[in-house]
């Protein structure tokens, strides 16, 4: 008879996830070095695509219908799009690119569904299921390659030019990755709201944060969460005060460094929630601590799209 095996304990957690982050910060770390254009899209394209895979693949085991296929090749399809049109140094993405998606992903899915008898309320789960995790996986992911191409995080506000596209983020003499350091300050905020989270909920939570959705989230967790994001959003700014100059005062950086925090948070409940749905724990197991793909870009599909917006709209 096989030995049951036991659960990892609390501090067995906390160096798997300690080794996976140092891993993961080192694969980052290359890639920003790097200064590639096809490093940051790689890294964006693969972390997309698994992350897509594992949606679907657990929806599929946990019952849920769904059109993995379709919702596989419409994140493949728009991230090689998105690729060959950033690696042109284009200075704004062809709003079409996202109209095709949408228009796909729709009708597309539809037209699948209509192949397929009808089961009450799962039939319109199945295509709501397979429109969400291309939207939040692919779409809402992908505002990390906009930040990086086209957010010129070393202008400040006020020597921006408005482009007559309506694009105001770079100019021609920009380097081809000008918002890679916009971008390394949005992932680095989210991930130290995250550890923030960990650390100050595994030493001293006691206060239930949503214990229906993930009952280790605690209110204590939730401020030191806060307070580790605004550490590294500040920090950096200290670091690379010209390159990120579009910030232009600390006003800004500590507001979004609070947004950032906020959203971290509720994407990672996002996701929590949809798991605790679905009956499981991690979305995947190739990293010790963490998970898979969906856990470690979670929060990022929150946050991206908000720094995305509030440099365009109040920068």
């Amino acid at each position: 008879m096989a030995e049951t095996q036991s659960p990892p304990t609390r501090s067995q957690t906390f160096l798997r996830r300690t080794f996976s982050t140092l891993i993961l910060w080192g694969i980052v770390g290359a890639a920003f070095g790097s200064m590639k254009p096809w490093a940051h899209l790689a890294l964006i394209g693969g972390l997309a695509i698994l992350a897509t895979l594992e949606y679907f693949s657990l929806c599929r085991q946990s019952g849920l219908k769904c059109h993995p296929t379709w919702g596989l090749l419409l994140c493949i399809g728009y991230s090689a799009a998105l690729s060959g049109f950033l690696t042109k140094g284009l200075f704004e993405l062809p709003i079409e690119v996202d109209m095709m998606l949408f228009f796909l992903l729709i009708a597309g899915t539809f037209i699948l569904q209509l192949r397929q008898p009808i089961e009450g309320t799962n039939t319109i789960l199945s295509v709501t299921t397979t429109m969400l995790g291309v939207i939040w996986l692919t779409w809402m992911f992908y505002f990390t390659a906009r930040i990086d191409f086209f957010i010129d995080s070393s202008v400040p506000h006020s020597a921006r030019v408005i482009l007559p596209t309506g694009g105001c983020f770079r100019s021609s003499a920009d380097s081809p990755l000008p918002g890679a350091l916009l971008l390394l300050w949005c992932i680095a905020v989210t991930k130290f709201s995250d550890m923030g989270a960990y650390i100050t909920g595994s030493l001293i939570g006691k206060h239930k944060m949503i214990p229906h959705i993930s009952p280790a989230k605690t209110w204590e967790g939730f401020a030191g969460a806060l307070l580790f994001s605004q550490l590294a959003a500040c920090s950096l700014y200290v670091l690379f005060p010209k390159e990120l100059a579009i910030f232009s005062s600390w006003t800004h950086v500590i507001i979004l460094g609070f947004i950032v925090a906020l959203l971290a948070v509720v994407g990672d409940l996002a996701e929590s929630l949809w798991k605790r749905s679905l009956t499981v724990k991690d979305s995947g197991h190739f990293l010790p601590g963490i998970g898979g793909a969906m856990d470690l870009i979670d929060s990022i599909c929150f946050t991206a799209p908000a720094v995305y917006l509030y440099v365009k709209f109040f920068l």
